[in-house]
């Protein structure tokens, strides 16, 4: 009773939370009044944009799970933004990919935060529900998740939050409008708790590493205040947190395993192997040879706990074999590349190919070069429009051996695609007339995959024939610490020392700066000086690997590949556009035919961009010409070739340019006075005029044929022939 009066209370008077983040930014957070069955339901508004953030999580965990069932949704609703879904069903389906990218932020924001030993199925949906083109919403989706789950009685070592910092004019803007991005340098979403930041993610024009972290300062100075929020706006619920037991455990079992193969794998990892199949072999092999030495009816009743904990002892005796020895899993130092082959041209057919080894990693990456009709529509909720570059990348289960079912594009693939895409869009020409799709095939993979599809990427478009500003290169980094504070920054990390560390932190750029970034921190307490090692590493690597992409390809090549289509764009004045797509799009179809050539025509401010593709020069020519005499202006002085359209009695109209007819008097057809039309000249004949001039008041066209042809001699006069006689 006393409960569903609570309820009542907060119905009739929401709790709300207000955050000023300065400069007019002003963040609300309210409970209390929406989806109050949720076990926690956050309402965050923001000028019109109005976000609605809600988690629930079961009670109680599933037999032999020692992770986090965690699922996170970000879902714009088309009504937020008064718009109808396109397509058939014209309603919010599966995610789209932009969607999935801020899902992936909240996750990887929130993730980390959640107890280890919480393993109860936990649901987070964020929803916007309304929105302010003035306010971008993928900054605030994370702090609502947070908030939600803050006031929750679901355990959580929150609260965090996330914001966008920009570069704009020199100047850091936390949470910028979507206008003032337009000239932004430098855009971070950076997550974090008031403490340290757990996750970091964006793109830039080349930035030097320092920038980076400043703006990484800038940024956790704006969450520290959103965090203080959230635990004040908590406190005003007073809600318990759950009490739970999600692990069974055996501290006898668990210190046996550690004590009789903590040495074996200690040896395992300091002895360094860069094969991946055989460093698996040799310590599972530890953990079989232990599993002997148990009661085989024991062994499979805690089969499950004995592979968790003889995973933590592995975990233990790598990462301290790495921090006492100074060498890796595969035998390398701590700034060391694995060996890189790079090959372009590899594919005969694609339009601009490359592939991309690393050690046991590997990218076959292909361009595909299309025209305007190729673009990519986009129908989203807030982002709406077309897109002209596109990186997918895929990664099959044989790249690591395995079986897996195909089920489409993960979000993994996703996020890894994403980032790749912004690190290579820095250097995109802007007056790239093509539709460029990048294709990066991940066959191999141990480790930084989304790093050798930028490589591979970055070469394939110079292969292509693409004027890329500089070649881009990418490079995974690892961080492994003790309590002691002692740590190792790992350049080029393998995919056990992902799984195995405490950040890891992708770094893209060109020789001369940054252009994007991925990070994942594990671990509390990162300083800025660790973290500024670990870029300033990585940015000795990147140049390490420009050097080895350097042995295949320098710079982009001089042409296209002589099956790639060709494009030339002709700019001309909005009012002719009309003219050159002709009643109902007879004219614009009748080039296309008899040329053989693909023309688009786009209005862009005060000019028609008119964008003609074949892989045929020969075919574009023709169109061109087509297309620059409908626009032609004609000049007086010119000699034009034109057919006789229509015969009068005073003279001839004669089409001199498309659609431009001009009368060729009888008078200037021929010095030879003419008394009549007839047998002159008939209707389809060619002949060439000159233009001699425009009538200002009714814009008619003058001509002559006669202008063309040589003056004849005038007959000398009698009276000076006598005189010479008579001289």
């Amino acid at each position: 009773m006393q409960l569903q009066q609570k309820k009542l209370n907060m119905l009739n008077n929401p709790v709300t939370q207000t955050i000023d983040l300065g400069e007019g930014k002003v963040i609300t957070l309210e409970t209390g009044k929406l989806a109050k069955q949720s076990d926690g339901s956050v309402l965050v508004r923001m000028g019109k944009t109005m976000m609605l953030a809600t988690i629930c999580a079961k009670t109680d965990a599933k037999d032999d799970v020692d992770f986090l069932p965690l699922s996170v949704d970000y879902q714009e609703k088309f009504a937020s933004n008064g718009r109808i879904p396109g397509g058939f069903l014209k309603r919010e389906g599966r995610l789209s990919d932009y969607e999935v990218l801020i899902s992936r932020l909240v996750d990887r924001a929130m993730r980390p935060l959640f107890p280890e030993d919480f393993h109860a199925d936990t649901q987070i949906l964020v929803y916007l529900i309304s929105h302010d083109e003035n306010v971008m919403p993928d900054s605030l989706a994370a702090l609502a998740a947070s908030a939600a789950t803050s006031i929750s009685d679901i355990p959580f070592n929150g609260p965090i939050a996330e914001v966008r910092v920009a570069r704009i004019d020199g100047k850091f803007i936390v949470n910028p409008t979507a206008e003032e991005m337009k000239t932004a340098d430098l855009d971070l979403m950076v997550s974090a708790s008031a403490k340290d930041i757990n996750m970091v993610e964006g793109e830039m024009k080349e930035v030097s590493e320092e920038v980076m972290v400043e703006a990484l300062r800038i940024a956790h100075d704006a969450i520290k205040k959103l965090c203080a929020a959230q635990i004040e706006f908590a406190a005003k619920l007073g809600k318990a947190k759950r009490e739970y037991s999600h692990e069974k455990n055996n501290e006898d079992l668990k210190k046996q395993i550690y004590d009789a193969c903590y040495e074996k794998a200690f040896n395992i990892a300091k002895q360094g192997n860069p094969n991946k199949k055989e460093r698996k072999a040799a310590f599972d092999a530890v953990k079989t040879e232990f599993v002997a030495t148990l009661d085989a009816e024991f062994a499979e009743e805690n089969a499950f706990l004995i592979s968790k904990y003889y995973h933590e002892t592995e975990w233990h005796a790598v990462r301290n074999a790495v921090l006492e020895t100074r060498v890796r899993l595969d035998g390398r130092k701590l700034d060391q590349i694995r060996p890189i082959e790079c090959e372009v041209d590899f594919l005969p057919s694609p339009h601009g190919s490359a592939l991309f080894t690393r050690g046991e990693t590997q990218s076959l990456t292909s361009v595909t070069l299309g025209s305007k009709l190729d673009e990519q529509l986009i129908d989203g909720a807030v982002i709406a429009g077309t897109n002209r570059f596109m990186l997918h990348y895929n990664f099959p289960p044989f790249s690591t051996g395995e079986v897996k079912p195909m089920r489409g594009t993960g979000r993994r693939e996703v996020g890894h695609g994403n980032l790749a895409l912004r690190g290579l869009k820095q250097v995109m020409p802007a007056d790239c007339p093509y539709t460029v799709r990048i294709v990066s095939d991940i066959l191999e993979s141990n480790g930084s995959s989304s790093m050798a599809t930028v490589c591979a990427g970055s070469l394939a478009l110079m292969d292509a024939g693409i004027k890329t500003a500089k070649p881009v290169a990418g490079i995974a980094m690892g961080l492994i610490t003790d309590a002691t504070g002692k740590y190792a920054i790992l350049s080029d990390i393998l995919g056990d020392e992902d799984h195995l560390g405490d950040m890891d932190f992708k770094v893209v750029g060109t020789e001369n700066g940054i252009t994007a970034c991925q990070m994942d921190i594990k671990v509390d307490g990162l300083s800025y000086e660790v973290l500024t090692e670990a870029l300033m590493q990585a940015k000795q690597g990147r140049l390490h690997i420009l050097g080895e992409m350097s042995k295949a390809l320098q710079q982009p090549r001089e042409d296209y590949k002589p099956h790639a289509p060709r494009i030339v764009v002709i700019e001309i004045a909005k009012e002719f556009i009309g003219a050159v797509i002709g009643p109902g799009g007879k004219i614009i179809q009748d080039i296309q035919k008899t040329s053989g050539t693909v023309i688009t025509i786009e209005e862009v401010g005060e000019i028609g961009r008119v964008e003609i593709s074949s892989p045929n020069k020969a075919s574009i020519d023709i169109a061109v010409a087509r297309v620059k005499a409908i626009v032609a202006v004609p000049e007086i002085g010119a000699v034009y070739e034109g057919k006789v359209k229509n015969i009068q009695s005073f003279g001839a109209f004669v089409e001199f340019m498309p659609g431009k007819d001009g009368l060729l008097h009888i008078s200037e057809i021929s010095y030879k006075r003419l008394e009549t039309m007839d047998g002159v000249l008939k209707e389809g004949d060619i002949v060439k005029v000159k233009l001699m001039e425009v009538d200002k008041k009714t814009g008619k066209f003058k001509l002559s044929a006669k202008a063309l042809l040589p003056k004849p001699e005038r007959a000398p006069a009698a009276n000076n022939t006598a005189k010479t006689e008579e001289n």
